[in-house]
Parts: C-alpha cells; sequence; structure tokens
C-alpha cells in the first residue's frame, strides 16, 4: 500500500472488500483534484452498493437495517486524486453493538494499493416509524462479520 509508512494502522486488503467507485470529470475542483466535499458521497455508495448486493435495499428504498443514519464520518486526507476514472473504497469493520457500528475506509486505487483517503464511519440502526435506535438484526450482524478484521489486525 503506497503512503505504508505513514498509514502502518490501516488494514490490508485481506481485510474487508473493495467496493469499484468511479470519479467523475465534474467532481474535479479548479486545480484538477477531487474535491474535498466529494470523498464522503463515494464512501456512501460503496456501503450502499455492498449491502444492496447483500439484499438489505429494497425496491422500496430504505427499510429495515438500511434505515440508519450517519452519526460520525471522519477523514483524514493523503494524497490528492488528481484524475477522473475508476477507483475504489476498502471498507471493514471495526465494531458492531446493539444498536451502531463503527467501519473503517480507505479511499485508494482500483486495486486497492494506493490510499488517498482514509477514516471511519459510525452509523446508527433507528426505526422508521419511531425515528429511534433499534437493534441490528441477526442479518446484518452476519453479513458485517465478513468484513471483520482478525482481532489486532485492523
Amino acid at each position: 500500500m503506497t503512503h505504508a509508512d505513514k498509514n502502518t494502522h490501516l488494514p490490508s486488503t485481506d481485510v474487508g472488500t473493495l467496493v469499484p467507485v468511479t470519479v467523475n470529470y465534474d467532481d474535479l475542483d479548479s486545480m484538477g483534484m477531487l474535491h474535498n466535499s466529494r470523498y464522503m458521497p463515494l464512501v456512501e455508495r460503496a456501503w450502499v452498493t455492498y449491502w444492496g448486493d447483500r439484499g438489505f435495499i429494497g425496491e422500496s428504498g430504505l427499510v429495515g437495517d438500511a434505515f440508519n443514519f450517519v452519526k460520525t464520518f471522519t477523514i483524514t486526507f493523503d494524497l490528492p486524486v488528481r484524475k477522473f476514472g475508476e477507483f475504489a473504497v476498502h471498507l471493514w469493520m471495526e465494531r458492531v453493538g446493539n444498536t451502531s457500528s463503527t467501519a473503517g475506509y480507505r479511499v485508494c486505487s482500483a486495486d486497492g494499493d494506493t490510499t488517498y483517503a482514509h477514516g471511519s464511519r459510525t452509523i446508527v440502526c433507528i426505526d422508521a416509524a419511531t425515528l429511534t435506535p433499534t437493534p441490528w438484526s441477526d442479518r446484518v450482524r452476519k453479513a458485517a462479520q465478513a468484513l471483520e478484521a482478525p482481532h489486532g489486525a485492523a
């Protein structure tokens, strides 16, 4: 992983999954770099793809465990993305609690070798009717296990 000397705490691509994302021409700023406001949408699109591919997003939109909100989103910018095209978001699970979960991510090259930004994202599962926190289902817990790092690896 390029920049590994600065990011030794980040897991390798052996942990979690790489989700392809596209940086479009209009995502670039006047200096030809990915604008800082465009990183979060890339991460969110990667999560929607990951959970959607596993059947958590229905035709009617967000239901059940997919009905959640972002509590915190942190980001550290490592290298500028200086072109549009195909990239990836590396996703892994750091913690799944009763009603919330925290995941790590890297915005990276399509092969996962170069890290452009990294951070974490905490979400809370909420009941669609009451808008109050509700426990994750066993189904989402099982799917999240596929993204977990072995203890001490992340």
